[in-house]
């Protein structure tokens, strides 16, 4: 049986306060859903014949919808059969969760992620053991990579086909777990960070004199975001088991000053008193009395002296589409290619 392949395309990403006090540019509707059509007739041209989509109102559905139209009014055979998840729609994070979760439930064989760290995350969260293809369309984009759709799309459709080795099409991932007063714990995909701010304002963190610790599950000099910051320090690697704990302060009387790139265009002076590993599965609690904790860039959980926090890094949490693996594998074995000799072959 073909492979069903879910797209989940985060409408409002990209839309905090960091596109205010950032030099951060904005995806329009219509370039979200030209990012869809680029993924879609990749999925077609790798032998993906199905694809369910989330439904949202913000207007990419609409879009999509009347690209596929023209194509199949010019009697062309570009795009998978496309459909939409029979589900409520809130405009509002928990239309991404449900939809992941629905998609679990379909048995789609992968996920193609349009969103930030924040979407992803909300995905990972619902979506159990199926894997995910990252498309970077917000503000923090620490955790999707920066690539060109199309490829996204190829790498996905070769993955779910078959022809790749599991071991080559997916690779592992870690998380954060946090958990306040033994409650249910909230994952980050990225980064955990402690701060000073106890009222929510706007969610994602930008006033770095609030900054005091940060947990990461890779440390990264080439991302923007608190992960940024991490990995001007130390680098780990995504592959790499464990992360990374750094203790912060006010630039102005900390030992050390990093400058980081915690936005698009923000390169601020970050205040760094000490830093070390985080090994997977040892528990860690905040040094802070009292604050806030932003998972993957953004306020969630607040938390009093009289509460405890648990901070818990693992390893092999979730899978995601190994693009590059997977279109190296493809290459070495021609999976793409019809009737055509190599060069070094020919006398």
């Amino acid at each position: 049986m073909a492979a069903l392949v879910g797209i989940i395309a985060n409408p409002v990403s990209a839309r905090d306060i960091r596109r205010v006090v950032a030099n951060a540019s904005s995806l329009q509707v219509t370039d979200r859903a030209n990012i869809v059509l680029r993924a879609l007739a990749a999925l077609r041209a790798t032998g993906v014949d199905e694809v369910v989509m989330m439904p949202e109102r913000g207007g990419i559905m609409h879009h999509v919808t009347r690209g596929i139209e023209r194509s199949l009014a010019l009697k062309e055979a570009r795009f998978p059969k496309l459909s939409f998840l029979d589900m409520k729609v809130t405009g509002t994070v928990e239309d991404t969760r449900r939809a992941a979760k629905a998609m679990h439930e379909r048995g789609v064989a992968a996920i193609i992620v349009l969103g930030g760290d924040g979407t992803h995350r909300a995905v990972v969260g619902e979506c159990g053991a199926v894997p995910i293809a990252g498309i970077s369309t917000g503000t923090n984009n620490a955790f999707p990579e920066h690539r060109e759709p199309t490829i996204t799309g190829m790498a996905t459709g070769l993955a779910v086909s078959g022809l790749v080795p599991k071991a080559v099409a997916f690779a592992q991932n870690k998380t954060i777990h946090v958990s306040v007063d033994g409650e249910p714990p909230e994952i980050a995909l990225v980064d955990v960070a402690i701060v000073t701010d106890r009222y929510v304002g706007a969610r994602a963190l930008w006033r770095t004199e609030t900054f005091r610790e940060l947990f990461v599950t890779f440390a990264d000099p080439e991302v923007i975001g608190m992960a940024a910051i991490a990995g001007l320090v130390e680098p780990v690697g995504r592959d790499e088991p464990g992360g990374l704990h750094v203790a912060l302060a006010p630039a102005d009387v900390a030992t050390s000053v990093v400058r980081a790139p915690i936005g698009p265009g923000l390169v601020e002076a970050i205040g760094i008193e000490a830093w070390r590993r985080m090994p997977a599965g040892v528990t860690f609690a905040p040094v802070l009395g009292a604050g806030a904790i932003a998972l993957d860039g953004e306020r969630e959980l607040f938390f009093d002296a009289h509460q405890g926090v648990a901070i818990t890094l693992h390893d092999n949490a979730f899978q995601t589409v190994n693009v590059g693996a997977v279109m190296r594998f493809a290459a070495a074995h021609g999976l793409m290619r019809e009737g055509v000799r190599s060069l070094v072959s020919q006398p």
